[in-house]
């Protein structure tokens, strides 16, 4: 007959069983969210100057995805999506927003020195998240790197939307300055050893342009990136027993053009000698600003590799699926040479069809997923997806109920090479630059520019033939039109944010 003290034993082995297979069916989630990253600015995707060594290998031994899209062309937006499921036909926050009733929000040294002042309009603390939803199905959940969703005093902080730790910046203004006064931890504003610099400063009037060392303002201390980067191992580490969800949202390679300079000195060297960058955009000045910018994405590619070998030190590995994308096509201004690194290839280059636009420039971003032993190595799909697919997706890998209202499509079925049933067709709405509409569907694709001007005029664009959407196509399939601005009628709601309002379209 069965002892007391044999009975316990069997019942903690059982207890320790369960649990250890209950971490295991529930797999660690690490999305990095690359800034501004441009379709062809990783190698894998054709990049040839800047070296993505990291990333590339992740790309290789998973899954690449060449049809992925964000969901708006800036950041505020993008992320909204990304964490509720919802297009911007639907979503809360469709634009950036500084929630300028408050006041001075512009100012960047008055709102450093008051959180009244800082960060963007909130998403409303009941607003279900992804983090919510892996709170509560067992998930310990981190958020490392840009916010953007809620000023620091408002409801709209990252411990209020389902994430139980937060380190960074909670204003995507104040990410304008990679050496900040401060940053934010949970609740907490944690100064950093850094003077306060607002981006808009210029070199000295007496300074030499060309001397390296006229620049030395904007290089100081404490880089936001790297102490970011220690905050991310350090939640590894510290939830490596429990399953977790790390979105690491890293403000590389958006402006401004810093970066510590030994990070560069590889590039001067491949580069050559440059024009410098006056910062007459409202960025800072910057001597050597092409080997800048490929070194703030080599940079964030080491931090990549770095994020991959904690997790194998910690043997997780084979239970950690990892995403990398970005939020929205490269920037256009403040120094960076989009020319020169073909920061869009194969789409359009350059203001009006990258960062702020919905061409292709502007929303196809770079997109792989890695899961080692669950995503077959080095496979590449076609599959049509978008930052809002994330959600249903991540409830369907841990086995969640998939909200109702949710815009999105799992492409689980796509990662596990499965057969997937493609979405009918995306869409996206966006009020800044003028007003705008798209939509992808097949091969075919819509875009509406002006709308504030009133005007309603759809373009149509074959993308197997034309992926610089150079030839607009309507005159030529009024029929394949038609059915685009029924979409476009169909899947637009009149926001609650007069600053979102389309009045062209009925709002």
């Amino acid at each position: 007959m069965m002892n007391k003290l044999s009975f316990i034993l069997i019942v903690l082995f059982s207890l320790a069983c369960n649990s250890k297979e209950t971490h295991l069916s529930k797999p660690n989630i690490v999305l990095i969210l690359a800034d501004d990253l441009g379709y062809g600015e990783v190698g894998y995707n054709g990049q040839e100057i800047i070296q993505t060594p990291q990333i590339d290998q992740l790309a290789a031994e998973g899954k690449i995805f060449t049809n992925f899209y964000t969901a708006a062309p800036v950041c505020a937006p993008a992320r909204c999506m990304l964490l509720t499921g919802l297009h911007s036909g639907h979503a809360y926050i469709r634009g950036n927003d500084e929630w300028r009733e408050r006041g001075e929000v512009w100012d960047y040294a008055k709102a450093a020195n008051d959180p009244n002042l800082e960060g963007q309009r909130p998403l409303p603390s009941g607003t279900l998240t992804i983090a919510k939803i892996l709170q509560q199905n067992g998930y310990q959940t981190g958020i490392v790197g840009k916010w953007g969703l809620g000023a620091p005093l408002s409801e709209g902080i990252p411990t209020n939307l389902g994430f139980d730790y937060f380190y960074g910046y909670n204003c995507q203004r104040q990410a304008h300055n990679l050496y900040p006064p401060h940053l934010w931890e949970n609740e907490t504003k944690i100064l950093l050893n850094n003077q306060l610099v607002v981006p808009s400063t210029k070199l000295d009037s007496l300074a030499d342009p060309m001397d390296p060392s006229s620049y030395k303002r904007f290089q100081q201390t404490d880089y936001a990136p790297d102490l970011m980067h220690e905050k991310a191992l350090a939640f590894i580490e510290n939830n490596k027993d429990q399953p977790f969800f790390l979105y690491y949202a890293s403000p590389l390679p958006h402006l401004p053009l810093q970066v510590p300079s030994e990070n560069m000195e590889d590039y001067q060297k491949v580069i050559g000698d440059e024009q410098y960058y006056d910062g007459s955009k409202g960025y800072f000045p910057n001597r050597y600003p092409r080997a800048t910018y490929a070194a703030m994405i080599s940079l964030l590619d080491k931090q990549v590799g770095e994020i991959r070998a904690k997790l194998e030190d910690l043997g997780l590995s084979e239970n950690t699926l990892i995403i990398v994308t970005s939020d929205n096509g490269p920037t256009y201004t403040g120094g960076v040479d989009f020319d020169y690194f073909k920061s869009s290839d194969p789409f359009s280059n350059g203001y009006g069809r990258t960062k702020g636009f919905v061409y292709e420039g502007g929303i196809r971003v770079p997109m792989l997923v890695n899961w080692p032993g669950k995503i077959k190595s080095g496979t590449v799909t076609d599959h049509v997806s978008a930052l809002y697919d994330l959600l249903p997706t991540i409830c369907e890998l841990i086995g969640a109920k998939i909200p109702v209202d949710t815009d999105g499509k799992s492409f689980l079925s796509t990662l596990l090479g499965k057969r997937q049933e493609p979405h009918k067709y995306l869409y996206w709405e966006f009020p800044e630059y003028g007003g705008q509409q798209a939509v992808r569907m097949g091969k075919w694709k819509a875009v509406r520019q002006n709308l504030k001007e009133g005007k309603i005029q759809t373009e149509l664009f074959d993308l197997e033939a034309d992926p610089k959407e150079l030839h607009d196509l309507a005159s030529q399939f009024p029929e394949i039109v038609s059915k685009m601005e029924e979409i476009m009628k169909k899947e637009h709601s009149p926001s609650s944010i007069e600053r979102f309002r389309l009045e062209a379209l009925g709002d």
